[in-house]
């Protein structure tokens, strides 16, 4: 039996950058800034405010990432409240919240909602005729595990 979710044309996209990519991603964003303002948008603390500024939009701001931020946005993606995730996250320095990070990037596999981890990623998602319209996607079935016995 498989579940259907739909994600409405208007997503709820959280914004993630660490540091050494926050600039890219503010330019990333205002360069898309008029699709970007079609949808509802979350990021984890200075990412958030440097994205509402830059953009002149309503942020909904969570947590810095390495204070709990990446867990916030990944607890909203297992409530089924976040549609797409967006993360310029930095490959060459290790952080120390790293484990949040790999939990973040798990969670949006096991619900299967869209995540960009790259300008070209993002590019190819925010331009994608989907994007813009309700897309059903079909959550995987955990009923056996859910469901085991312990």
């Amino acid at each position: 039996m498989q579940t259907i979710k739909t994600l409405k044309a208007r997503k709820r996209i959280a914004l993630i950058a660490h540091d050494h990519k926050k600039a890219e991603l503010i330019e990333w964003a205002t360069y898309n800034k008029t699709v970007l303002s079609r949808h509802e948008l979350y990021a984890t603390g200075t990412t958030g405010k440097l994205v509402e500024e830059a953009l002149d939009v309503s942020v909904r701001k969570l947590l810095s990432g390495p204070l709990g931020g990446d867990q916030q946005i990944g607890a909203l993606v297992a409530e089924g409240a976040l549609d797409v995730i967006i993360f310029f996250w930095d490959p060459m320095e290790a952080l120390p919240h790293d484990p949040d990070i790999k939990a973040l990037l798990r969670l949006g596999v096991v619900w299967n909602i869209p995540v960009a981890c790259n300008r070209a990623s993002a590019d190819f998602l925010l331009t994608s005729p989907l994007m813009h319209q309700d897309y059903e996607v079909i959550l995987p079935d955990y009923s056996q595990y859910t469901q085991r016995k312990v």
